[in-house]
């Protein structure tokens, strides 16, 4: 019997992994469907590059010295210097999903090509059945399947070749032939194909839309007070809230974690003055407040039913391609059907995440990885706060705190400090 089965292996159930992977005391695999690992490979864009530094890497917050570090990985593959001379502390995001193939490739707790179809409960362990027949039992189970692209229901409905952000570069080459492209989002993502399909537009003769919610195109905000929000003492101020007050902070914060790097804000801009100096256009609308609230595919191109919500003006688009830069949404995958009742839900059939990331009523069987942005805040999908939070699951997993877990590294205070409410 196992210790430990985690199922699905993105960045944060490999940073668990490699955590684990010294720890001799516990017995730990990991099951991934797909054959290799690959990081959002529809966006491994040439110039891309991570939004949060290399110290973000699967282990460096939790243990410097381990060896599945990215600086580790730099020396073994001969890239250190080259990397040191480069002086940016940003790495490429083809960098970073070949530093996670590199230590999954390495790892003997990972299992490849294998898809889970059930979790079941047997009196005295959980069985973990795969489409490839094989059956692993274990003591706990860490959930970190991933998310799912966020579809509009309308265009969902529609049908056509819309595709999500996350398949972009598969279908780049099918969209630049079409007369008029549509990407509709606020975040990094769409700004990025927004810039990759502007700078190759003087080779094509598409006209190109750009349409976000967003009452302007936010940049990211990227002062060290508000980077504080992204701290151990953050997330557990953020849980202590009550639902709705935590639902309306998710909403205001968008521009923390939702928003897009300035320096491409700028080069964006930058781009449209070179292309109109040199007479290419650009043949391009960005259009702000819009939602689109309707969508129809006729075989050739998608009518899109817009609305502003400043003028509260309604109006209509016609697109040939459309790309859906709209985000990720958690998941709760089916193969729980079978200990559903082992799970704690919240009203709205979420998983009621304890401080420890457990999700059972035993709070210590079953953990989720990055399903958990409703109750601890929108550091989830962060990849700068996933060597704390496995830190923390570690420290649950062991009964003992193996890798240091921060309490308050933050300037300021969330919440009334105690001094001063016991001054009152």
């Amino acid at each position: 019997m196992r210790d430990v089965i985690g199922i699905g292996l993105g960045p944060f159930n490999l940073g668990l992994a490699c955590l684990l992977d010294p720890v001799e005391d516990v017995d730990a695999v990991f099951l991934e469907a797909r054959d290799s690992l690959a990081w959002h490979p529809g966006m491994l864009l040439d110039e891309a590059t991570l939004q949060v530094p290399f110290l973000a890497d699967l282990v460096t917050m939790a243990d410097p010295t381990s060896r599945w570090s990215f600086l580790n990985y730099l020396k073994e593959t001969g890239h250190l210097y080259p990397f040191y001379i480069r002086e940016s502390f940003y790495p490429l995001r083809s960098e970073y999903d070949d530093y996670c193939r590199w230590a999954a490739e390495r790892l003997d707790s990972v299992r490849f090509g294998q898809t889970v179809t059930s979790v079941e409960w047997d009196g005295t362990a959980y069985v973990v059945s795969t489409a490839a027949g094989d059956t692993f039992r274990g003591r706990r189970i860490v959930l970190g399947v991933g998310t799912s692209p966020r579809i509009l229901d309308c265009v969902r409905e529609a049908g056509g070749p819309a595709i999500h952000s996350g398949q972009y570069l598969d279908h780049k080459a099918e969209l630049q032939q079409r007369e008029s492209i549509t990407i509709v989002g606020s975040g990094q993502s769409a700004a990025e194909i927004y810039q990759d399909l502007l700078a190759e537009s003087p080779d094509h003769d598409y006209r190109l839309t750009w349409l976000t919610r967003s009452p302007r195109f936010f940049s990211m905000e990227y002062t060290k007070l508000t980077l504080e929000l992204t701290s151990p003492e953050y997330t557990a101020y953020f849980q202590d809230l009550p639902e709705l007050t935590r639902a309306r902070l998710l909403r205001e914060q968008r521009s923390l974690y939702k928003g897009i790097s300035g320096d491409l804000v700028d080069d964006i801009f930058d781009l449209h003055y070179r292309l109109r100096v040199q007479g290419e256009g650009p043949r391009t609308t960005l259009v702000t407040n819009t939602a689109v609230t309707g969508a129809r595919w006729d075989g050739t191109s998608y009518d899109l039913d817009l609305h502003h919500e400043e003028t509260d003006e309604r109006f209509g688009l016609r697109t040939d391609g459309l790309v859906l830069a709209t985000g990720y949404a958690a998941q709760v995958p089916d193969f729980l059907e079978p200990v559903r009742d082992r799970i704690r839900w919240d009203d709205q059939g979420r998983f009621a995440a304890s401080p420890t990331y457990s999700v059972d009523h035993g709070d210590r069987e079953i953990y989720v990885q990055n399903a958990e942005e409703h109750t601890h805040g929108f550091v989830a999908p962060d990849l700068g706060m996933g060597a704390y939070r496995n830190s923390v699951l570690v420290a649950a997993l062991t009964g003992r705190e193996v890798y240091p877990i921060e309490k308050r590294i933050a300037v300021q205070s969330f919440g009334v400090p105690d001094h001063l409410r016991r001054a009152r």
